[in-house]
């Protein structure tokens, strides 16, 4: 199927797009962000066409979107452990949006944002080596801007810690949630399995029933037509009999 005008705007959009967000934009810069929005607002009407392309394309512009949208909320995070942790979570495109691309373009763009946000984290931690390598009690004697370096490292590095724990709380409910549900529905399967047993077993019975009752009925109405018929050849032979006798008795009139 031929692609529409609207898709093929899209598919303009959605390159320039991925193009903006591979470059190093200043804070001020909004055109991404208005871009993004009106690829929202096509990728809605795209859906809502009757010739709308296939669903696997569909979801591949979503997730596109999707990504250039969760990069942007990334971008507008304050410190660089949360945008290196809000970038892991991000989930690029899988094919590439214009024949031009050897690569996904958003994979490209995923890449460069993760080494980005990976060169700041090191240069914060770098920044304070003091604090790195000996307690914060042994650097008492180094100017106020170093250590407020140092308080500010420590403070980084107990939010990251802080977010690992909460993560890792996080996937053991999840882990748990998931174990109590596979439990649940292995429950369910038992007791579908037995009742589908104990199903066929009554169906068999009924079978079996029905098969003597259908040999019975079948025997019956043999014996019916057997005696119907020995009735039938008595009646016969009597009527036969009696014409015989008659015809002797009373002779023919002359």
């Amino acid at each position: 199927m031929a692609a529409t005008r609207l898709e093929l705007n899209l598919m303009r959009l959605l390159s320039r797009c991925e193009a903006l967000a591979a470059e190093r934009r200043d804070p001020e810069e909004w055109r991404l962000e208005k871009y993004v929005a009106a690829l929202e607002d096509m990728l809605r009407e795209l859906k809502k066409q009757a010739s709308k392309p296939a669903p696997e394309l569909l979801n591949e512009y979503s997730r596109k979107v999707d990504f250039l949208k969760g990069l942007l909320e990334a971008e507008k995070l304050s410190s660089s452990t949360e945008k290196a942790l809000a970038n892991q979570f991000l989930a690029p495109g899988r094919t590439p949006t214009t024949t031009k691309e050897r690569t996904p373009a958003t994979k490209t763009v995923h890449l460069q944002t993760k080494a980005r946000c990976t060169g700041k984290m090191r240069s914060e931690l770098l920044g304070t080596v003091c604090f790195v390598f000996f307690p914060l009690r042994f650097c008492r004697g180094l100017a106020p801007d170093e250590k407020q370096s140092a308080v500010e490292l420590d403070a980084v590095l107990q939010h990251h810690q802080d977010m690992q724990e909460k993560l890792a709380e996080e996937m053991l409910s999840l882990a748990r949630s998931l174990k109590n549900n596979t439990l649940a529905a292995q429950n369910v399967i038992k007791q579908d399995n037995q009742t589908l047993s104990h199903s066929l077993r009554m169906a068999d019975q009924n079978f079996e029933k029905l098969k003597d009752e259908s040999d019975r009925l079948e025997q019956h109405a043999k014996k019916s037509v057997n005696w119907l018929l020995w009735i039938m050849l008595i009646v016969v032979c009597f009527i036969f009999i009696s014409m015989i006798l008659f015809i002797r008795i009373f002779p023919k009139l002359k």
